[in-house]
């Protein structure tokens, strides 16, 4: 992790913008670039947590929806569809999970067009493994108050509804 920097340099940039006659859209791009960097920041968190598992976040959240499926198992273009993901991208993280044992692709029982992601014994041990430390170091240490965390995710689930993510 890079030191601390002794200003920050998104409210540096909404001056900036609002110095330069912008600043009706200053607002709206300091949130958008500070959402973008509180991404990128809690990626980094996550993937460091993730990697003695061998996982990245995006893996683990391959395998975070096989666990939550009643079966431990999906078809691939409902679990692309599910996590908002391209099916390119899910096939490259099922390809890694599957060389590690973690996942397997199986037929489908009644559609033989249609193959299923499946959740291994090995996959669900590492699950939860890796599901308690991303608890225990992450979500209970994000530095967020449960009241603004509430608040942040009504935010941009409004945003994300509206921009038509969901329904």
């Amino acid at each position: 992790m890079n030191s601390p920097l002794p200003r920050d340099p998104i409210a540096q940039a909404r001056e900036q913008w609002v110095a330069h006659g912008w600043a009706s859209e200053a607002n709206a791009m300091a949130a958008i670039t500070a959402v973008m960097r509180t991404a990128s920041i809690f990626l980094q968190r996550a993937d460091a947590f993730l990697k003695p598992h061998g996982l990245t976040f995006a893996r683990f959240e391959v395998l975070a929806l096989l666990g939550f499926s009643k079966r431990g198992s999906l078809p691939m273009s409902h679990a692309s569809e599910l996590l908002q993901v391209h099916a390119t991208s899910l096939t490259n993280s099922v390809d890694r999970l599957e060389a590690t044992g973690l996942v397997q692709r199986v037929a489908h029982p009644t559609d033989g067009r249609t193959r299923l992601l499946e959740l291994t014994a090995q996959g669900l041990e590492v699950l939860d493994a890796a599901r308690t430390d991303l608890n225990a170091q992450l979500f209970a240490q994000s530095d967020l108050e449960a009241a603004d965390a509430t608040d942040l995710f009504e935010i941009l689930s409004r945003f994300r509804r509206a921009s038509g993510d969901f329904l």
